[in-house]
């Protein structure tokens, strides 16, 4: 299908300011955005309230408005420029949240503006807690059994029957912003009203818990002729519980049998053309460990966090591909920028693996709680590429510029292993270096999987880290070049190999 002719000019919505749970890959993904639909042939009208973005730099629109992306500054600026479509889809939970608002406020069909990409109703139906719950059940795909609320009293009569713990989930919030896990009437009672006041829509989803499964991310592509793709698949070292922006996530994903594999990438497949996205989006879901079982937790309708992850793990650019098919391009009319020679509808092949390690603001923000859980409270993240877990595990630690070159917390080093399990049953920004420091001192690997839940390939994996760092410290393995060999292929740094040998990096 060709692209649209009888569209000239369209408003793009950008992310705004960086915050907790939307940091600058939402100006990757708009910046990508408005340079694809230019090359198009189309007039680009961006509003974005940043100026500290590459997005709003005046080479990548037509026209930028630095304004407010608030619903009365959107309206000035479709009144003035007159665009014949609008498109949030990439400008994060905040260009979403707004082109909604500025639909129910009958301006878009006021003016004439199209809403390009995935519709209004696409975008209820993924983002409104009880359309979402329903389709699901419509179309034959699991969720944990919930409710939707509208008042605290309503949370507690339904927990009275359900019983503890649950996840208290806000409709349209962005990061988990409001929601949390609810062991009591108490805490149910807290969350709930905080969550009710946040959610735009005055509106909370109240969910059996399912903390400990696996989450899996499948990042999904679909055209209007309901061509659908799996871009990448992406598996949290952690397990459901935390939030997947607080999770460090591996991509490929590295314990799923091909059964599995298979029967999720189906599911996310499923729902993306129930919900007839068009363009990028992101699913969620929950696989028991120990069974066949699985949850949908959540779809994001939009280019998300994870878009940004994808593209550059794979060399898929989802953000350019998603700004085409939002004009009337298919997956199989647009050449992949990036290869230059394969179509959009060919799935990336990884045969590498990547690591994203989330980067949390503590060292400014010392007071602030540490622990971690279904809010995100990372303010960005680091990746990596490796051949291997390790190499790529390793590289993505040294890259979080925390001044720590390896898998070690020196204020770790002298902790009993009394007080490491009590740092890992916090569940805070550390723990994989609490971890790590338990392992070392000879702690039993099956004590952590209790604790964490985490998978035993990624435990067996620190032990081959922390094996390497043994071999390196017997006396006379500075003169193993075999031994330098391993440990560089296996991610480890020279300033530690060098610190642990007793020289200079540039005598390594």
């Amino acid at each position: 299908m060709p692209k649209r002719k009888d569209i000239r000019k369209i408003l793009v919505i950008g992310s705004g300011p960086i915050v907790i749970g939307q940091a600058a890959e939402f100006d990757y993904a708009g910046s990508q955005a408005c340079t694809s639909l230019r090359e198009e042939g189309y007039e680009v009208v961006l509003i974005n309230s940043n100026p500290a973005t590459i997005m709003t730099d005046s080479s990548i629109a037509d026209r930028v408005y630095i304004e407010p992306l608030s619903l009365e500054f959107a309206k000035r600026v479709i009144c003035k420029e007159r665009p014949d479509a609008i498109l949030g889809s990439l400008g994060g939970q905040t260009g979403l949240n707004l082109v909604v608002e500025l639909a129910q406020d009958g301006i878009l069909e006021d003016y004439g503006v199209e809403i390009l990409g995935t519709d209004l109703q696409a975008i209820n139906r993924a983002e409104d807690r009880e359309l979402f719950r329903d389709l699901m059940q419509e179309i034959g795909e699991p969720v944990p059994e919930s409710m939707i609320v509208h008042t605290v009293q309503e949370a507690v009569d339904f927990c009275a029957g359900l019983g503890y713990p649950v996840v208290v989930r806000p409709a349209y919030t962005l990061g988990g912003t409001g929601g949390g896990f609810a062991h009591n009437e108490e805490e149910l009672r807290r969350i709930t009203e905080a969550g009710l006041k946040i959610s735009p829509v005055h509106q909370c989803l109240i969910e059996r818990s399912i903390a400990g499964y696996k989450e899996i991310e499948y990042e999904v592509m679909r055209d209007a002729n309901d061509n659908a793709i799996v871009v990448c698949n992406m598996e949290n070292v952690d397990p459901v519980g935390i939030h997947t922006g607080d999770s460090i996530v591996v991509a490929p994903v590295q314990t799923l049998t091909d059964q599995e594999n298979q029967m999720l990438r189906s599911a996310s497949l499923k729902i993306i053309r129930a919900l007839k996205i068009c363009g990028g989006c992101n699913v969620q879901l929950a696989l028991d460990p120990a069974s066949f079982k699985y949850y949908v937790i959540e779809v994001n309708p939009r280019v998300s966090r994870s878009s940004a992850l994808a593209s550059k793990a794979t060399g898929y650019p989802i953000a350019k591909i998603s700004a085409k098919l939002a004009v009337g391009l298919t997956l199989d009319e647009i050449l992949n920028p990036v290869t230059g020679t394969s179509y959009a509808c060919f799935e990336p092949a990884l045969d590498y693996v990547v690591t994203k390690f989330p980067r949390f603001p503590f060292d400014k923000f010392p007071g602030a709680d540490r622990q971690l859980g279904t809010q995100m409270k990372a303010t960005g993240e680091v990746m990596s590429i490796g051949r291997s877990f390790e190499e790529s595990f390793l590289k993505a630690v040294r890259s979080l510029e925390t001044k720590t070159d390896h898998l070690e917390q020196k204020d770790m080093m002298d902790m009993s292993q009394g007080e490491l399990l009590s740092r890992i049953h916090e569940r805070d920004d550390e723990r994989i270096f609490a971890i790590a420091q338990y392992l070392r001192n000879g702690g039993d690997p099956r004590r952590i999987e209790a604790e964490t839940h985490m998978d035993p390939f990624f435990i067996d994996h620190l032990l081959v880290i922390l094996d390497l760092e043994k071999q390196a410290q017997v006396p006379g393995a500075k003169d193993d070049a075999e031994l330098l060999r391993r440990l560089k292929r296996n991610g480890f740094s020279d300033a530690w190999i060098a610190r642990c040998w007793g020289m200079s990096e540039e005598e390594l």
